[in-house]
């Protein structure tokens, strides 16, 4: 397994940390439109994003980035919540970064409505295995990336499955407000595997706050290990990880 040095960016502020991680976002979905006409891009949908997506499409306002012409695919999203429940994270995605756009993507969404195993499979089709110019992403406390929990399965042969949401993340979505209780976040999810994130050009791992400190600490000092699975970032080329003064590690 080949490693590399990660990319890390620290800003004093959560907006400091979105405008730097939004500009190299950008950089790569204009390069990918001037290329080829077109950009693909994965995206991550939590709080934790909401800075660097606020940016980047104030960006695509202010220097005329036509994302008319991208291709969005997102991580991840629950099993058995309502087409319209706003803790969906492609309801999540539409309020928080689509609806700023000047233009609109084609956002292609995780339809969990039916049998759970086949919307994985339908989503691994959607995508397919061009690579994306993009990857958009956080760390959860557990070190999750997408609903990959430990202990995460590097080498997974599928490109999207359905998985069991353990109690570190089911509580982190309380914690964050999405849920009232701990018994209202889903148990399962449909989550798109690590390898498949990290099928991508660049990514841009915007992690603030104090809660993920030991994840952000986790990712950098440790060698790749299904553990903690941020470290996987290791096994990518090309990975800028932002975090603030909260998330950094002392």
């Amino acid at each position: 397994m080949t490693l590399y040095p990660l990319n890390v960016h620290r800003h004093a502020s959560r907006r400091d940390l979105g405008v730097a991680a939004a500009a190299i976002a950008a950089e790569a979905i204009r390069a990918a439109i001037d290329a080829r006409g077109t950009a693909r891009i994965m995206l991550a949908a939590a709080p934790s994003q909401s800075e660097t997506l606020a940016a980047l499409a104030a960006l695509a306002a202010s220097e005329g980035i036509d994302f008319s012409k991208v291709v969005a695919f997102h991580m991840d999203d629950y099993i058995g919540l309502p087409t319209d429940a706003p803790q969906g994270f492609g309801n999540w995605l539409v309020a928080n970064f689509t609806d700023l756009l000047p233009a609109q993507p084609d956002l292609r969404r995780i339809d969990t409505t039916g049998d759970a195993v086949a919307a994985a499979a339908a989503y691994a089709q959607a995508m397919g295995d061009e690579p994306f110019d993009v990857t958009l992403c956080g760390l959860g406390v557990n070190g999750h990336l997408a609903f990959n929990d430990p202990p995460a399965d590097f080498g997974d042969p599928l490109a999207a499955r359905v998985v069991e949401l353990d109690s570190v993340s089911r509580q982190q979505q309380v914690d964050e407000g999405h849920f009232p209780t701990y018994d209202d976040v889903p148990a399962q999810a449909v989550t798109v595997t690590i390898p498949r994130l990290l099928n991508t050009k660049v990514v841009v791992c915007s992690v603030p706050g104090e809660p993920k400190r030991q994840a952000v600490a986790d990712t950098i000092a440790l060698d790749p290990d299904p553990n903690h699975p941020g470290t996987a970032l290791k096994t990518h080329p090309n990975v800028h990880l932002f975090i603030d003064a909260e998330s950094s590690p002392a």
